[in-house]
Order: structure tokens, then C-alpha cells, then sequence
């Protein structure tokens, strides 16, 4: 049996309304595995339904971990993620199942697989800074201002992504050094081998499917899931309160838009997310010798299976458990 830093793990990654879950459910019953949630929206109680959480049919089929088990009111970071996720792996392993990574954020993969920075406090003076320049600059400003101070984090920041954005700026006004420079410094990734089922379906597909999921998630239940989340009253600052779909139908039940408008809003919202999701794994996660990468250029189906299982099959019986 390998140690469990030697462990071997399986990847489905891509962006939303992808296939991701439903692949990485086949294979878990196909290889004794369990699922490892690796979504950072999936982590939250209150948001099962926007996040697309998988259902009481699918935890039936597999073991699942992960999944709903932090509350709206607290931060899930890359980094309390990880540790959650090594914690699950090692279960996992002691139980001599397949640990099988299934989610759409690539940071938090990316900490799995690369290690993560060890980032000294910091302190309230540089977070209330941040604030108050984001405030005054507007996105596109808050982004071009930490682009003079790290360049290279920026180009790989979206200006829309505000929580990200805003704590490299932070990083290099309290201590002088670029995010950048910290993750070179980053500690050593564990050293798994693993195998990666990347899904980049053509973007129209995507999109479509994505328009799809949120009429899907319209009809489970959304409003009401909103609803008794804006009744907690919680900062909007929080990663759950940022979830897609929140503001769009925060904005209705509020009655600042129709209905229809608010539904139109959370497609494009979807789609928006889903470009961000693919560019980011079409440039990252190279493969190396300890990560096996294969791209499957559609949306997952049945008849995938047979080939995806080969990959699978043949990465196990060269890394045994």
C-alpha cells in the first residue's frame, strides 16, 4: 500500500455545466473511488442548489466529501480548502479507495498540486487601504493599480475578480513583496501522481448548457434558497454571498428587476464565470511527470466512457494504492 503523500489521486476539472460531476460519479463507481469536492462554491451549506451540489441520489452511488460543509457566514480559502482536502485524502487512502478530485476552482487545485504560499498576517491598515482605493478606483482602476505593484499577479487576475485582486494588493503594500514573488517561495506541493480529466466543450455548448443549469436551478428552488440567505443579513463581501446567482436574485426579490431580467442577468453571470473557468484551464495545470493531463475538448457523455476509462485504468495500475 503507498504511503499517503505517494498516493494516487484522479482529476475532473473544467468549468461549469461541463459534466464534470456526472463523470467523476462514473468513475467513482467504476474504481471504488470517492469524491473529493474541489469546487469553492460547493463548499457552502446555504448554496446547494445555486452551486449545483450533488443531490441524495448521487451521494447514494458514492462516497462524498467536502460537500456543504461550511457555513455562508465563514471564508473557505486555497488554503483552509487544502487542508481540508489532505485530510480527505489520507481518509480516503486508509480506506483503500480511489480519492477522485471533482471540481471547477483550478486555484484550489492548483494549491493541491503546487503547494501553497506561507504568507505572513496581514495587518488591518493594508485591508482597510485595499477597501477604500477599491472603492474609490472601480474595478478596472483597483486592477491597473495592482498591476504597477505586481505585474505578473495581475495578468493573471481578471479585474472582476475583486476578492483575489484585492488580497495581492494587500499582500504587497504590507510586506513589500509581490504575491508573485511569495508563491515562488511556496511551499512543496505533496507529491501525488495524478491524472487529470480536463473538459473544455466548445464554448457555444458550454454557454448553452450553462443557460440550461440556471433554468434547471430556477425551478429547484433558487428564489427561495436566496431569499433565506439575504434573511441572515450576512456582509456581501463573504465567498457565499458572491456565488453566482445571489445578486441576480437578491435583485428581484427585492423588486429592482423583473423576474425575467434577473434570470437573464444570472445566464450571463454563468456564462461569464464559465469563460474565466475555461481560459484558466486551457493555460494552466501542465503536465509533468507526476501529473498525467488528458483534455476532452466536449461535454461529458456515456460513450466517453470506455476511452476515459483506459486513461484511468492504465494511471492505476502504474501508481497502485
Amino acid at each position: 500500500m503507498a504511503s499517503p503523500s505517494e498516493t494516487p489521486i484522479v482529476i475532473v476539472a473544467g468549468p461549469t455545466a461541463s459534466g464534470k460531476s456526472a463523470l467523476g460519479l462514473r468513475l467513482a463507481e467504476c474504481f471504488d473511488g470517492t469524491i473529493i469536492n474541489a469546487d469553492s462554491q460547493q463548499v457552502y451549506r446555504d448554496i446547494a442548489i445555486l452551486s449545483a451540489r450533488p443531490g441524495v441520489e448521487e451521494l447514494e452511488r458514492a462516497p462524498h466529501r467536502l460537500y456543504g460543509m461550511i457555513d455562508a457566514a465563514e471564508a473557505c480559502s486555497a488554503g483552509r480548502w487544502r487542508r481540508l482536502a489532505l485530510e480527505a485524502i489520507a481518509q480516503t487512502h486508509l480506506e483503500r479507495r480511489v480519492p477522485i478530485l471533482v471540481g471547477g476552482t483550478g486555484l484550489y487545485l492548483e494549491a493541491l498540486l503546487s503547494g501553497l504560499a506561507e504568507l505572513p498576517p496581514i495587518p488591518a491598515s493594508a485591508r482597510a487601504e485595499a477597501k477604500a482605493l477599491r472603492g474609490s478606483l472601480g474595478e478596472a482602476g483597483f486592477h491597473a493599480a495592482l498591476a504597477a505593484l505586481d505585474p505578473e499577479t495581475a495578468q493573471r487576475l481578471a479585474p472582476a475578480d475583486t476578492q483575489r485582486v484585492t488580497r495581492a494588493y494587500e499582500v504587497v503594500r504590507a510586506t513589500g513583496v509581490p504575491l508573485s514573488e511569495w508563491r515562488r517561495r511556496q511551499a512543496p506541493s505533496v507529491g501525488f501522481p495524478a491524472a487529470a480529466i480536463i473538459l473544455l466543450p466548445p464554448r457555444e455548448a458550454l454557454y448553452r448548457a450553462g443557460d440550461a443549469r440556471v433554468l434547471a436551478m430556477i425551478e429547484a428552488g433558487a428564489e427561495a434558497e436566496v431569499g433565506a440567505l439575504m434573511q441572515r443579513g450576512l456582509p456581501p463581501s463573504l465567498p457565499a454571498m458572491k456565488a453566482v446567482g445571489v445578486r441576480e436574485l437578491a435583485a428581484f426579490l427585492g423588486g429592482q428587476v423583473s423576474h425575467a431580467q434577473a434570470v437573464a442577468a444570472m445566464q450571463q453571470a454563468t456564462r461569464n464565470y464559465a469563460k474565466r473557468q475555461y481560459t484558466w484551464f486551457r493555460r494552466r495545470l501542465p503536465a509533468s511527470n507526476s501529473l498525467k493531463k488528458w483534455v476532452v475538448e466536449t461535454k461529458f457523455s456515456e460513450s466517453l466512457l470506455p476511452e476515459i476509462f483506459s486513461f484511468i485504468r492504465e494511471f492505476l495500475l502504474t501508481h497502485p494504492r
